[in-house]
């Protein structure tokens, strides 16, 4: 619907599933915009969970709790306007990573968009590089503990440069043990 030609994500994640033999992929999207088409994409699909932390109301429109699929593996947990740390941490904690501990994943793919950094100007988050960094060492205590360490990041968004760069640099100083 306009941001992306290419889903990375579940390109990644079909790839790890013919190439390299991943029975079940997770995938954990916390861009500021809902990941309406990889919703779509494994919406009937019980090998893949999608993962989502967005804001809501905002483009596209999609992503609300309701929406879990034909086969429960969607999980959304949107954010309101002007939330920060702590409410994406709870929605982390309480939403996200007991579903992907229940899924048990053998790869886990991180749609690591940074646009839901409060400096950014497409929307209204107010997340910090250090928000960024625990999702992402939460992230990893669990492809540790479920997947032999399997976690894939791929950038999908940022738009205020200080803001993209930081969050970057904390996410990837937290996936190399730094």
């Amino acid at each position: 619907m306009g941001f992306c030609f290419f889903n990375n994500a579940a390109i990644a994640a079909r790839h790890a599933q013919k190439a390299h033999g991943a029975e079940r992929v997770a995938i954990v999207d916390w861009d500021v915009h809902h990941g309406n088409g990889s919703q779509d994409i494994f919406w009937s699909d019980g090998s893949v969970m999608y993962c989502s932390t967005h804001q809501m109301p905002l483009y596209p429109g999609t992503g609300a709790v309701s929406e879990r699929g034909d086969r429960d593996t969607i999980v959304n947990a949107p954010l309101r306007p002007g939330d920060g740390g702590d409410v994406f941490r709870e929605a982390f904690e309480t939403a996200i990573l007991p579903r992907l501990e229940s899924f048990g994943p053998d790869l886990i793919v991180i749609s690591a968009g940074f646009d839901a950094h409060w400096r950014d100007p497409l929307a209204n988050l107010n997340l910090t590089e250090a928000d960024f960094a625990w999702g992402t060492q939460k992230l990893m205590a669990l492809a540790d503990a479920r997947c032999s360490g399997r976690i894939v990041s791929l950038l999908e968004g940022g738009y205020d440069l200080e803001g993209l760069s930081k969050s970057v640099a904390a996410h990837v100083s937290a996936l190399m043990g730094a």
